[in-house]
């Protein structure tokens, strides 16, 4: 037989191509580009946190009747030290005005008080304080929430020189909800009386009415408000 040499190259070439050839590889469906796997993790990983982190609790119109309830229940505190520009007195707050007595503890324990002023002083008559024209008390009024207090003035108690009461809202307020980042002190001896069922007397000076005092007679403008400002520096829970 004659030896056909490009038969032979033909054949070799074949089994060549052949052996080199490969089967198309596709991705299982279970598997992923790793830039992908990263990205689906990263995802999962912000929406876990997102969902962990709640929005900060404020106080409402809806939910401040039941939480001052439950707040009150925890308490033992009644009564609150605090210090002015111009000295320091101390009230104790009555137990059975649960809503005012453990919105005021609140209010301290937060620290909305300090550097607030007493920003109306009427002659002969009281002291009122917990607002300021300052940026700072807007913001953590606006941190803590928007509320009212119902009236509380049931429970026999009367506006007696030294009592701390609750001043209604400036709102359009018919039944007199009480605003309850501001508080008022009667200086009047013996009393003020006529504020009997409007108000909510909630508590009374025990120690400093001196510095009530001396309040009560700084020159004041108009709206009351004193040339002076007296800032509340420092309000605290004491035993």
């Amino acid at each position: 037989m004659a030896f056909n040499k490009s038969y032979y190259i033909t054949i070799l070439l074949l089994i060549f191509f052949s052996s080199c050839k490969e089967e198309p590889k596709t991705t299982p469906k279970s598997e992923q580009p790793v830039s992908e796997v990263k990205d689906s993790v990263l995802i999962n990983e912000k929406t876990e946190i997102e969902e962990q982190e709640e929005e900060p609790f404020k106080l409402t119109e809806e939910n401040a009747i039941d939480f001052f309830y439950n707040y009150n229940k925890t308490l033992k505190d009644d009564k609150v030290k605090i210090t002015t520009s111009l000295g320091s007195f101390t009230v104790q707050l009555y137990d059975n005005v649960p809503y005012h007595k453990a919105n005021f503890i609140y209010l301290t324990k937060k620290g909305y008080f300090n550097n607030t002023q007493f920003h109306r002083v009427v002659k002969n008559f009281i002291i009122q304080g917990g607002n300021s024209d300052d940026k700072a008390t807007a913001d953590k009024r606006g941190a803590i929430g928007r509320y009212l207090l119902p009236p509380d003035a049931k429970k026999g108690y009367k506006h007696h020189r030294g009592t701390i009461s609750m001043p209604s809202s400036e709102v359009d307020n018919p039944h007199m909800l009480a605003s309850p980042y501001e508080f008022f002190i009667v200086v009047t001896k013996p009393g003020s009386y006529h504020l009997d069922g409007e108000y909510t007397p909630f508590g009374k000076v025990i120690e400093g009415m001196d510095v009530v005092d001396k309040i009560n007679v700084q020159r004041v403008g108009k709206g009351d408000w004193p040339f002076q400002n007296i800032y509340i520096t420092k309000a605290e829970v004491v035993k």
